[in-house]
């Protein structure tokens, strides 16, 4: 029997990670009813067969509740990364359309923007834009995209050294046609894999937000409000409302770095064999 190598490994962990986020996905979206759902006779109840994750100071089912703040917290995540690597590729790749000037620019963009704290800028733009479920995309959309640009800045800077770029250019391709049409082939592994591996980073950061009350508002099933609202009573021995939700929201941005791993192999060819 032939034995796998380590990439085919990954490949299959990549496809368990995501069957698994997936379902957590799906799976928040049809409890998101029953996730709010109070009875106050079932309050406080520790951890038992019924309810596997307790019940909170509401009656709620802490697992129910659980899932569907990381699915929460999952569709939060791939919309604020999708949109912090577009801002990262386009900043990037404007090394190579807009000239030096712009690119100098850029670079001082990139390096002011990593310069401050990072809790502290997207608690600043959280708040001024209203907090909630918008004010946390803007926060986390405009405080992600920085080490990524940074990234496609330095492979655009490699490629216009290349000399199948200097004889596109020498042929009169303009700028436009010769970032989009020959570099971006060569950026699209980098992005993807960058667009990936943001995905824990935004989640954790919308949690942490959140738990501060600088992020979702308290009547959102996030894994921050219930992390917050867990606090006051974990002195009272009610262990189990903040363990089962740590524990999960660790357990997805493994799942998240599962699956940049994973990707970073298949389209890293140089690892193919490894």
């Amino acid at each position: 029997m032939k034995k796998w190598n380590r990439r085919q490994w990954m490949v299959l962990l990549m496809m368990i990670s995501l069957f698994l986020l997936i379902l957590v996905t799906g799976g928040g979206l049809a409890f998101e009813e029953a996730a709010g759902a109070t009875d106050f006779s079932r309050r406080n109840l520790a951890p038992c067969v019924e309810y596997p994750f307790g019940t909170d100071f509401m009656g709620r089912d802490m697992f129910r509740r659980t899932v569907t703040g990381l699915s929460v917290s999952i569709r939060l995540g791939l919309l604020t990364a999708g949109v912090s690597a577009v801002i990262a590729f386009f900043l990037g790749l404007g090394a190579a359309v807009l000239g030096k000037g712009a690119d100098a620019l850029i670079s001082g963009v990139i390096d002011l923007v990593m310069g401050i704290p990072h809790i502290l800028l997207l608690i600043l733009i959280s708040v001024a834009c209203g907090k909630g479920f918008w004010g946390v995309v803007i926060g986390i959309s405009l405080t992600h995209w920085t080490s990524l640009a940074r990234l496609i800045r330095g492979e655009v800077l490699q490629l216009k050294e290349s000399n199948y770029i200097k004889i596109a250019s020498r042929l009169g391709h303009g700028k436009l046609k010769v970032a989009f049409a020959h570099m971006t082939p060569h950026l699209l592994p980098q992005f993807i894999t960058g667009l990936v591996l943001m995905f824990p980073h935004a989640i954790l950061h919308e949690a942490s937000i959140t738990f501060l009350g600088f992020g979702l508002s308290p009547e959102e099933p996030a894994i921050g409000v219930i992390l917050s609202e867990s606090m006051q009573y974990l002195v009272m021995g009610r262990w189990w409302l903040a363990l089962f939700p740590g524990l999960l929201l660790a357990g997805v941005v493994l799942l998240f770095h599962f699956l940049g791993q994973g990707l970073l192999l298949l389209l890293d060819p140089e690892q193919a064999h490894s």
